[in-house]
């Protein structure tokens, strides 16, 4: 059995979104695997913004992104749920990960690029939904911002697999729709995967 990190990164807290059922769903179906589900809301955590490389070098880490640290560093597999919004992860989830991928928990600045990943041996599925359809993000964009963090977050500090979940026209999703996704991530999560 595997330990599992749910991360829900859509900002809004005031109402439930797609993004807490299909979290929900994962944990759900992981738990009902048997696997050990811890969960992150990122909405529900406070934070500042890092202004400055010294900063994110240096700095202080605020007592809630250690504690997110230990989290991540516990993890076996992470899975990360967001909304696209302007054609990435809302700043939350950035600023989030600006914060917890430090030099010295998530990669060593001494051993270089290519062997600096210290967070090895997770695996990792992002999971984002978008109001335009999935393949429209595919082809007209590349996926450009998914790219990026598969290569320049997640595969630079050592996540591996990386796989991604693109849940397309979701203000348009009737409920056959929404409840085939939230079945989709009952399976994944049952399979840690």
């Amino acid at each position: 059995m595997s330990r599992i990190l749910i991360i829900q990164g859509h900002p809004d807290a005031s109402e439930p979104h797609l993004c807490h059922a299909l979290a929900d769903a994962y944990a759900t179906g992981a738990a009902g695997a048997g696997h050990a589900v811890a969960r992150l809301d990122l909405a529900a955590i406070d934070f500042p913004l890092l202004r400055s490389q010294k900063e994110q070098e240096d700095g202080t880490v605020p007592a809630a992104i250690a504690a997110a640290q230990t989290e991540i560093g516990a993890a076996e597999h992470m899975v990360l749920v967001f909304p696209l919004w302007l054609g990435g992860m809302p700043a939350l989830v950035k600023a989030f990960f600006e914060q917890a991928l430090r030099p010295g928990f998530a990669y060593s600045t001494e051993l270089g690029p290519l062997k600096g990943a210290l967070l090895k041996g997770r695996s990792l599925r992002i999971v984002i939904t978008m109001g335009m359809p999935a393949w429209f993000y595919r082809l007209v964009y590349g996926a450009h911002s998914l790219k990026a963090m598969k290569v320049g977050m997640f595969g630079f500090v050592g996540f591996k697999p990386i796989r991604a979940s693109l849940i397309g026209n979701v203000a348009g999703k009737d409920g056959r729709g929404r409840e085939k996704w939230l079945a989709r991530m009952k399976e994944l999560g049952a399979a840690a995967a």
